[in-house]
């Protein structure tokens, strides 16, 4: 399996960006926090390592697709700042805090942020999201 080497600066259509950290690996990309001129970003790099139970088409048209489909619904959602599809990289919002899974892990959820669930449910169900 390839493994994609943090760089320290990565470009977004020419416009470059420290990298700070790793984020996380999903089945299409690594995200790393991203900073420029004191602001935070989310980078995504796309990746083509095998995924034994998904088939993938062409990652970043579907990630654009994808952003595009989630933001109809009206949930609330990171902004999709810029797309480079030649270096397959995404800049997105970087919102700070715990992830609702760090949430429940340390037995911090609430009534409030299950019922922020239930909403985005509300509007994904309709359009056959989940």
């Amino acid at each position: 399996m390839e493994i994609y080497n943090m760089q320290k600066a990565m470009t977004i259509n020419g416009t470059e960006f420290n990298v700070v950290s790793l984020l996380g690996k999903g089945k299409g990309g690594y995200s790393y926090l991203a900073e420029r001129d004191g602001k935070k970003f989310v980078l995504k790099q796309i990746h083509h390592e095998p995924c034994s139970y998904y088939t993938f088409g062409n990652k970043i048209e579907a990630e654009q697709n994808d952003y595009a489909t989630l933001k109809s619904t009206g949930i609330r959602l990171p902004k999709l700042i810029d797309t480079d599809v030649k270096q397959e990289r995404i800049l997105k919002e970087f919102i700070d805090g715990p992830t609702a899974m760090d949430l429940v892990k340390q037995d911090k959820m609430t009534d409030a942020y299950i019922g922020q669930v239930k909403e985005m449910c509300r509007l994904l169900y309709p359009a056959g999201l989940n």
